[in-house]
Formats: structure tokens, C-alpha cells, sequence
């Protein structure tokens, strides 16, 4: 997991508002042509095979600049991303596989029904803003909040996976008569064309008052992706996380729907749909790149003869960054001994000891 932060300044030397540049991670180009204006943090969730992860930034041409203000490199939960996925196409669906060596970009992470997650509150420092922006119809849905446990299991979502704050608020439908509403849920997320993107819905029924009263379907781009959910025959108890992932081509509107509708199955007097997060991820393309069409070979060959010593310092000081994340990491396998492997962070501490347990137990900031 790599996280690239930008914030513009002007110095006396210089104004980074004006640059323009490239930036590679590792084989993947992650953007291409970029300027920045304003703060800034891009997410990149990226296979490496080998002991080391590269980070290069290059100018589109003599005279531009390039920079980068903070960078944080984590090794991701291994839990976080399966190799498996439904790929929803042309009104069917079908076994997506190869997901966990597929670069991954992540561009929404919303919060249904509840209010921002921020970094301190999740223990791979993500933000998970409000679904407001993105929610298209409210007439007949509420929030609910739930004060109680989570119950996580084995094999199911893991508090890496998504946080409590996410799956302790959600938006539901729900049936208070002896009729069944004729309503559904839907959000619109923008996205870029071109791409092929991961959608992560997340559920944990804190509505319902018994197992086995809740059904509902999910159409994503208007296309039925999971018909009847029950959500009690995947979990086995109320207040019980699960996650589903959905492989879908952007529309030509640049936009990923998500529908939450009332299933055959759908109860009177019960809750008839059910949403906690959404999480929306850009895969990258047949050039192996996450903005255009431009790949690691011709980004390179973009900088200028005679400039590269620029370039090459560039990478070695990101390089040294690097390998100070690989002495810590190797620090922490050494006292243990034993190899290693995630280590849970608590979510209800206080931000200081939560930077202080993060810096000794994982990777690094820059």
C-alpha cells in the first residue's frame, strides 16, 4: 500500500503549483502529466515480488519540476485484497480471477450513513468520507446507528478490512406496514473512463431485529450483480461484517452506480436493504498505468539528455527512504522471531500512542 501526498507551496526558489511530471511505482505509471493545485493524497495498492519497492518521479520536460511532499508505504493486511472477485458484464455474471497481483488505485472510500473516518480512527490510517455527495435518493431510506459489538469472524471482514466506525452506521430501506416499499438505494460515484474499476460493498446487518428477515439485490451500472442476499446465511448472527467485490467496466458517462434494491424475498414489517460502505478502486489498464495511455518505458524516455543526474538522485534518495522501511521491518522479524506478518493496531487510543505503536511496529512515513 502506497501513499503519495501533495501540497503545493511557493518559495522563493520555487512554485510547485507549476510542475508537471510523472510518477512511477515500481512497473505501474500512477500518474502521468500531473499538476497539483491543491492537497492531495493518492492511494496505491500494489503487488511486489521482490525486497524492494521504487518510487520515481519525472519531469515531463527541462525546465518543469517534480516533487512529492510525504510518502507512506505499508504492507498491506493480507486479508485486504482476495485473488477472487464477480465480474459483472453485459447483463451477466461470472469468476473474476487474478485480482491480487492487479494494481489497484483507490479513488472513493465512503462511510454510509455515518460521518468521516478519519486516519486515527482506522488502523491502516485510511479516511472514509460521508456518502452525502454520492447518495441519489433518500425518500423512503434512513440512517441507522448502532451502539453495540461488532461481531467479527474468521474468514469473514477483519477490522484491517474495513473499520468498526464504517459497519457501526448504514442507510436502509425498511418495510413498516403490512406492504413492501416499491424504493431503492442508489449512489453515483465518478470515475474515469477506460478503466475497469473494483467495487467493494461493504454489510453488517445492525438493523434487523431477527436473522433470516432480511433480502435484497445489488445492481451495479444498472446490471443485477447479486440477486436475493441473505445476509444471515453468509454471517450466522446480526451485527456480523461482510464484504463483496464486483469487477465493472466505467460507463461512457464516467460514473459507477450502485443500487440497493428489494428483493422477491424482501418481508413486511422488516428491513428490505442494507448498505455500510463503499469502497471503489481503479484497475489498471493494458499499459500498466492508472492515468492515460502512457507507459513506464515512454514516461522515462520523456526526460531530457543531460538532465538525468537529476532524475537518479531523485530515486536514490526515494530508495534510501525505502530501505529505512526495510530495516524497521526487519527489526520488528528479528525480536519476534518468526516472519512477518500484520500486526493489529488498537482503534480506541489516543492519537499519540497510535502514532508512537504504528512508527515501532510498521514501515515508515516520509
Amino acid at each position: 500500500m502506497v501513499r503519495l501526498h501533495f501540497d503545493p507551496f511557493v518559495s522563493s526558489n520555487f512554485d510547485l503549483r507549476e510542475a508537471r511530471f510523472h510518477v512511477l511505482v515500481d512497473n505501474y505509471v500512477a500518474l502521468s502529466n500531473f499538476t497539483v493545485s491543491d492537497t492531495l493524497v493518492k492511494e496505491y495498492l500494489v503487488w511486489v515480488s521482490q525486497n524492494k519497492l521504487v518510487i520515481t518521479i519525472v519531469p515531463t520536460q527541462k525546465g518543469k519540476l517534480g516533487f512529492v511532499n510525504a510518502i507512506e508505504v505499508l504492507s498491506a493486511p493480507k486479508d485486504l485484497i482476495p485473488d477472487t472477485a464477480t465480474l459483472v458484464r453485459d447483463g451477466e455474471t461470472q469468476k473474476f480471477e487474478g485480482l491480487i497481483k492487479q494494481g489497484l488505485e483507490t479513488v472513493h472510500r465512503v462511510n454510509v450513513g455515518g460521518p468521516k473516518v478519519t486516519p486515527f480512527n482506522d488502523s491502516v490510517w485510511r479516511t472514509w468520507i460521508p456518502d452525502d455527495g454520492f447518495f441519489k435518493s433518500s425518500d423512503l431510506s434512513s440512517k441507522v446507528h448502532f451502539s453495540g459489538r461488532i461481531n467479527y469472524q474468521v474468514g469473514g471482514a477483519s477490522r484491517e478490512v474495513c473499520p468498526d466506525f464504517v459497519y457501526n452506521s448504514a442507510r436502509v430501506i425498511a418495510s413498516k406496514s403490512s406492504s413492501i416499499p416499491e424504493a431503492n438505494m442508489t449512489w453515483v460515484f465518478r470515475v474515469t473512463g477506460g478503466h475497469r474499476y473494483l467495487v467493494r460493498l461493504h454489510f453488517c446487518d445492525i438493523a434487523s431485529l431477527s436473522l433470516g428477515s432480511l433480502y435484497f439485490n445489488v445492481y451495479i451500472n444498472e446490471q443485477l450483480a447479486s440477486k436475493d442476499v441473505d445476509l444471515s446465511s453468509i454471517a450466522y448472527e446480526l451485527a456480523s461484517p461482510y464484504y463483496a467485490d464486483f469487477v465493472v467496466d466505467s460507463d461512457n458517462l464516467g460514473a459507477v452506480s450502485v443500487v440497493i434494491g428489494r428483493s422477491n424475498l424482501s418481508m413486511a414489517y422488516a428491513v428490505d436493504g442494507i448498505l455500510n460502505g463503499v469502497e471503489i478502486m481503479k484497475m489498471n489498464n493494458s499499459m500498466a498505468s492508472f492515468d492515460g495511455k502512457m507507459c513506464r518505458g515512454m514516461a522515462l524516455k520523456n526526460w531530457p539528455r543531460g538532465n538525468s543526474g537529476g532524475l537518479i538522485t531523485l530515486v536514490v534518495v526515494l530508495c534510501l527512504l525505502l530501505l529505512s522501511v526495510s530495516m524497521l521491518m526487519r527489526r520488528k522479524i528479528v525480536r519476534v522471531k518468526d516472519s512477518f506478518s500484520w500486526t493489529k493496531l488498537p482503534t480506541e487510543v489516543s492519537e499519540v500512542n497510535l502514532k508512537v505503536g504504528i512508527q515501532s511496529s510498521l514501515g515508515g512515513k516520509f
